[in-house]
């Protein structure tokens, strides 16, 4: 198996030469053929071991195996403990995804901190199995079909060419120790439940379907090759990136034949899971939207727009005293005390000072906010749609700011002044307010 292992490192990992290796070590059969072989070849190794405290005395006894082994080899260790209960109480998470979030966040910071190349799982040929059924029971598209990457960034998998059964007899043969993982024998988890029940179903059918399965992986990330081009080519043509948003133009993706699939491959990798709401945004009116966790997708007249929730809270308010003469966040403007007026505009206006109530706030419109266009003699208007008359979009939407005394605003910053605060034949003290672009 070494010799197999050692044409499977040149053919596609000879890259790792020379570099430090980190090797995620649960004390299981697996990752001890995983730390057997990589203690055998010339790397320089070091182990990472998580103690999750999930299962008693057995999660403790688990680190002592590892640190034993470690110290035996003389291999250096670095351990970690979590409380892995209360984190995926705390988050909302089932204990599986928890400790896959604290492990390898974790890894990435040991990679950081002690300067380690790569780290090594030691995932194998059944895993693959495992999970290309775990995904097709839940449903997923062709990436979640295609099997376990041999690489994922900084993190390699040199053992995916060996099943569970060639690795169990490597490690027969070499007399290595493991612990048993006393869960690995309950069918209340869906992996174990394939393990157990169907995986030996479909080996009893067909003797080789590893192989025949391998094959089957091969085909499939051909044709995962094939829509990556495809949708990488269609892109340039229907999407574009301006600053940060994407622009999906609607006319163009309208004509291709099975648009949401193209919606999908775009739009996964940020987040999105409400897939039929996406594909119904196409034909929605305009200022529809949909959500992820840190990402917004809009309907803005002929195009569909992804940007980038914004960090800064919606509700979130400036104060601006009567002293103040200059504001340089979030927006930059002038407050000046003038004698007559100039031609006002967009970016400069002119106020009736003793109309305002101080301190002032500059804060981001609300959808329930009206004014009183300047030049419309009192007649009140709804911000939202004042805005949407001057044709902006929901991206510069999102960007307006108001200027407001009390509860009253003066200025949509940068697009119309308040008629209630315009300079009048009875007004003294006339006050310029200015927007510096």
């Amino acid at each position: 198996m070494i010799s197999r292992l050692q044409s499977h490192l040149f053919e596609y990992f000879s890259f790792l030469s020379g570099k430090k290796l980190l090797l995620a070590v649960s004390g299981g059969i697996d990752s001890m053929v995983l730390a057997d072989l990589f203690r055998k070849l010339p790397f320089e190794i070091a182990l990472a071991h998580c103690n999750f405290k999930l299962r008693n005395d057995e999660s403790d006894e688990d680190q002592n195996f590892v640190e034993s082994y470690a110290k035996q080899n003389h291999i250096l260790l670095f351990v970690s403990q979590f409380d892995t209960a209360t984190f995926a109480s705390d988050y909302k998470l089932s204990i599986q995804v928890a400790a896959r979030k604290l492990r390898y966040n974790w890894f990435y910071e040991l990679l950081e901190s002690e300067k380690y190349d790569y780290l090594l799982t030691a995932h194998h040929a059944d895993d693959v199995i495992e999970t290309f059924l775990i995904n097709l029971s839940r449903g997923t598209g062709l990436d979640g079909l295609t099997g376990i990457p041999q690489q994922n960034d900084k993190i390699v998998r040199p053992l995916l060419p060996f099943s569970r059964a060639e690795l169990t007899e490597y490690a027969d043969k070499n007399k290595i120790q493991w612990r048993e993982d006393s869960s690995n024998a309950s069918d209340k988890y869906l992996r174990n439940k394939i393990r157990h029940q169907m995986v030996p179903v479909l080996k009893e059918i067909n003797p080789n379907f590893l192989d025949s399965f391998q094959n089957t992986l091969d085909y499939l990330q051909q044709s995962q090759s094939m829509a990556d081009d495809a949708a990488r080519i269609v892109y340039r043509k229907v999407v574009t990136d301006d600053e940060n948003l994407k622009i999906i133009n609607l006319a163009e993706l309208l004509q291709l034949p099975n648009y949401p699939a193209y919606l999908y491959y775009w739009l996964q990798p940020f987040g999105f899971s409400a897939w039929q709401d996406i594909y119904s945004l196409v034909n929605a009116e305009s200022g529809k939207n949909v959500f992820s966790d840190n990402y917004k997708l809009s309907k803005d007249r002929e195009n569909l727009i992804l940007s980038q929730l914004s960090e800064e809270k919606a509700r979130e308010e400036f104060r601006i005293n009567v002293d103040t003469a200059e504001v340089n966040f979030p927006l930059n403007l002038s407050f000046c005390k003038v004698n007559d007026i100039s031609d006002p505009s967009n970016t400069t206006i002119f106020v009736d000072a003793e109309k305002l109530q101080y301190p002032l706030v500059l804060r981001k419109w609300h959808d329930d906010d009206v004014f009183q266009p300047f030049g419309m003699n009192g007649q009140s208007k709804k911000v939202g749609k004042h805005l949407k008359d001057e044709k902006l979009s929901l991206p510069k939407k999102e960007k307006i700011w108001v200027l407001a005394s009390g509860k009253i605003i003066v200025w949509i910053i940068g697009v119309r002044q308040d008629e209630r605060f315009k300079i009048t034949t009875t007004t003294k003290n006339i006050l310029q307010i200015k927007l510096f672009q």
